[in-house]
């Protein structure tokens, strides 16, 4: 086992907390954590509890007011009246206690990250609680009341000066990321997700490519619904490949939402297991090719928390660590621990079984490559990858 990989996490990551019946459920991260223990793919030393982010470094990407209303929110019995201004309050973000201190976990938590592999004291690290990036600079949204992704991003840029290549393969568009460096030519935003025309946002679009000199690097292929594992794949390798080639990035940092999952209650694609070892293979090897290893994945989507995440996670975890997986029953204990907590039969295997075709599958396919060549028109490709 590589021992360059860390892993940020700690049980207190589940403050983060809307109520019971919100789809955005921390307990995936417990369930994630004992898979990929029960698998043998975790060493004490390989995990590293986060800190809060400071105020000044959440301002970096988030307005001052717009945290200390977050904070002042927190604390409060009741919903303050300016709430749905900054966007809480809201369905899909609810007020909680102490929002400011959980949010500024899971942003400290990816500055962890950060440090450990610009520092060079890991290769790679992995953030599962990370990924909130639909946050803006002064309000909420989807979600997320701290963009973690781009508080790290900016973080970056100030800190080490370095060019970012910013890969998002969440069923939903990472518009907070793209919008904070849409003018910066040093951070490349790469967003493949579901077509807006069905999903929230409703954004990334073909059209958003940057402003002024930052154009050309923001990058969306939105796919069509029911898109399966070849399609998926295929336009990922090309593209991803192609991008960091011809962008030469000196870090790369991985938004690895799970949810374009068929299982997912949120979404409309129809892959399965196979692309979330795929989706980090690609991302480490581009990384040692052209970044010295340097490598921070954080998690994102997920909201089938019993068949999915925590599959995909240890998937992830495994190919960060050189510790390969291949398909084969789960680990009993871990179905003896959790089933009794799940309305959901647990899955069996680590894989999924084949799913059935869907029947538009050709005209889905072809509709993607046709929005792949045209996402890739204006960007910094290479010919020669």
């Amino acid at each position: 086992m590589s021992r360059n990989s860390r892993l940020i996490y700690s049980p207190d990551y589940t403050n983060y907390y809307f109520h019971d019946e919100h789809p955005f459920n921390q307990r995936r991260l417990l369930l994630t954590h004992d898979l990929m223990s029960m698998y043998g793919l975790l060493d004490e030393s390989d995990i590293v509890p986060p800190r809060f982010a400071t105020d000044e470094e959440l301002e970096l990407v988030h307005d001052s007011r717009y945290i200390q209303f977050v904070r002042d929110q927190g604390h409060s019995d009741t919903e303050l009246p300016l709430a749905a201004s900054y966007g809480l309050g809201t369905e899909d973000v609810p007020c909680f206690a102490n929002m400011h201190e959980s949010a500024s976990l899971i942003a400290g938590g990816t500055l962890n990250a950060v440090d450990l592999v610009m520092n060079g004291q890991a290769e790679h690290a992995f953030n599962p609680a990370g990924g909130l990036h639909h946050a803006f600079r002064g309000r909420a949204s989807g979600f997320c009341i701290y963009n973690d992704c781009s508080v790290a991003i900016a973080y970056i840029r100030k800190k080490w000066n370095a060019r970012v290549l910013y890969i998002d393969t969440d069923a939903h568009h990472g518009d907070g990321v793209q919008w904070a460096f849409y003018d910066d030519p040093n951070v490349l935003t790469v967003s493949m997700h579901e077509t807006g025309k069905y999903l929230f946002p409703g954004t990334g679009n073909l059209t958003e490519r940057g402003d002024g000199s930052g154009y050309g690097y923001s990058v969306n292929v939105p796919l069509d619904a029911f898109t399966e594992d070849d399609s998926f794949l295929s336009i990922y390798q090309e593209l991803v490949t192609k991008l960091a080639h011809g962008f030469k990035p000196d870090v790369i940092l991985t938004q690895n939402g799970c949810d374009a999952h068929a299982f997912d209650p949120l979404t409309h694609l129809s892959c399965s297991m196979k692309i979330y070892q795929a989706i980090p293979r690609l991302a480490h090897q581009l990384a040692h090719e052209l970044c010295g290893g340097k490598w921070i994945a954080v998690g994102g989507g997920g909201y089938d928390i019993w068949r999915v995440v925590p599959r995909a996670w240890t998937l992830l975890w495994s190919e960060m660590t050189d510790q390969p997986l291949t398909d084969g029953p789960l680990p009993a204990a871990w179905a003896e621990r959790w089933q009794s907590h799940s309305e959901l039969v647990l899955p069996k295997r680590l894989f999924d079984e084949p799913f059935p075709a869907i029947p538009r599958r050709a005209e889905i396919t072809q509709k993607n490559l046709v929005t792949l060549e045209r996402a890739m028109m204006y960007a910094p490709i290479s010919s020669e990858s």
